[in-house]
């Protein structure tokens, strides 16, 4: 009886520790909901408190832009009149001294004569023929001409009335306010040393001509974004990324036919764990750009083709490995492309055993032997893709991979709008490759991510 109380206790222990777990779990998920929530309450109070900062500065700017443009173009109206004013009264001020002299010498004139009819008999003879004298010398029949009103300025001012109207009109469509941008980012792949970023729209009214993406360091105040592509794709690989190091990526877009870009997308958080792809350092032949994911052929020999190989196993399969040909020198059929289970082997190209390649003609070699396939010559420009994923032939357990056995993988390789698929078989279980290239002849200059 004892051991049967014991058993239903241990149940009810049992029980009630799973509720408990349950309910802790519960909470942990309620709590994570409230979390939520508060974020997004966050976001539309701060977005909304920052679209209300920007419609008052923009329209504060305006206001005193068209303040401005007003005030200057009253000043340059106010002138005009000035001028004109200046230019007509100057004739009339002139004509207007004419006359005042002509009526100060006619003044003259009459104190004279009246002077003369008053004198005596002696003097009156002279005193009147000084003033007829006088008289014949003035002209007194000559008048000044004097313009008649309609001959002289009306200085008006006149408006155009619609202006108030157009105004109107373009303010009342002037600016807008949305809930939600355009576009979104959908995805952040992390890539060696880089991040492909896709993005979508998520309003289908919504034509968009042009994408724009920017990104910048997280939680670095000083930094700003830059812009990382602009086009009508909607993904795009963002390179020499540092890893373990979050960065933030926005998006917006373009309509058909405008000039002005769409909101911002609301930033997301990316960052990359794998190491960036680097060739090696030290081999004869070539020089290294700073980051080492630039490699050029600079001192060509007839004799020897020498092999560059990538600073370590740094392609993983299920990743898309690219080369970029970025110059171009004279092909060679020697010439190669490609990826390799080991990088110490003396061959002096990739067209050897345990690699895969391409030459520069196009031509594409598995474990040494050409295959009857044969892709685009490589020339400037030429974006060389390779994918592989792992197929066992025969099955091996987790428990006995470090022993061995037949394996093979599946490599896709791709250039211009073609590619060949084809297995390749290795001895052992591998999933991490060093990728190399080899040319003949100098000029060549490859980019690889």
């Amino acid at each position: 009886m004892r051991r049967l109380m014991s058993v239903e206790v241990d149940v009810l222990l049992q029980e009630a520790k799973e509720s408990i777990e349950a309910a802790q779990n519960y909470r942990s998920e309620l709590q994570q909901r409230l979390h939520g929530l508060n974020q997004a309450r966050k976001q539309i109070r701060g977005s909304s408190g920052q679209a209300r900062e920007t419609l008052r500065k923009h329209f504060a700017e305006l206001q005193a832009a068209a303040t401005r443009l007003l005030a200057e173009r009253l000043a340059n109206l106010l002138t005009e009149v000035d001028t004109i004013e200046a230019d007509s009264i100057k004739p009339l001020d002139d004509c207007q001294s004419l006359i005042e002299h002509g009526v100060g010498q006619a003044d003259e004139l009459l104190r004279e004569g009246e002077a003369a009819l008053r004198c005596g008999l002696g003097e009156k003879e002279d005193k009147l023929g000084s003033f007829t004298k006088k008289a014949m010398h003035i002209q007194l029949d000559s008048l000044p001409e004097v313009p008649a009103l309609v001959d002289v300025p009306c200085v008006s001012a006149q408006f155009d009335d619609s202006l108030l109207s157009l105004l109107r009109d373009r303010v009342a469509r002037h600016g807008a306010v949305s809930s939600h941008p355009p576009v979104q980012i959908e995805e952040l792949q992390e890539r060696p040393g880089s991040i492909l970023v896709r993005w979508c729209k998520v309003d289908e009214d919504f034509a968009a001509a042009d994408y724009r993406l920017q990104y910048r360091r997280s939680g670095s105040g000083g930094s700003q974004y830059e812009d990382a592509y602009i086009g009508r794709e909607s993904e795009f690989l963002v390179l020499h990324l540092d890893p373990h190091t979050d960065y933030l990526f926005r998006v917006c877009a373009r309509g058909e036919g405008r000039t002005e870009w769409s909101p911002w997308s609301i930033p997301q958080t990316g960052y990359t764990t794998l190491a960036p792809h680097e060739w090696r350092s030290g081999t004869e032949g070539y020089i290294l750009s700073s980051r080492k994911n630039i490699a050029l052929r600079n001192d060509s020999s007839q004799s020897r083709c020498p092999v560059l190989y990538s600073k370590a196993p740094t392609y993983f399969c299920g990743q898309t490995l690219t080369f970029k040909i970025s110059a171009a020198g004279q092909m060679d059929r020697r010439d190669s492309l490609g990826v390799c289970i080991d990088s110490e082997s003396e061959e002096e190209s990739l067209q050897r055993d345990q690699a895969v390649c391409i030459s520069t003609n196009g031509a594409v070699f598995v474990n040494g032997k050409e295959m009857t396939n044969q892709l685009p010559a490589v020339t400037v420009g030429s974006a060389v893709t390779f994918d592989m994923e792992v197929v066992s032939l025969f099955p091996i357990s987790n428990n006995n991979t470090s022993e061995g056995g037949n394996f093979k993988l599946r490599v896709t390789i791709g250039s211009g709008n073609r590619e060949v698929v084809f297995d390749w078989l290795v001895d052992q279980p591998v999933d991490c490759l060093f990728f190399g290239c080899s040319f003949v002849h100098s000029g060549w200059k490859v980019l690889v991510f």
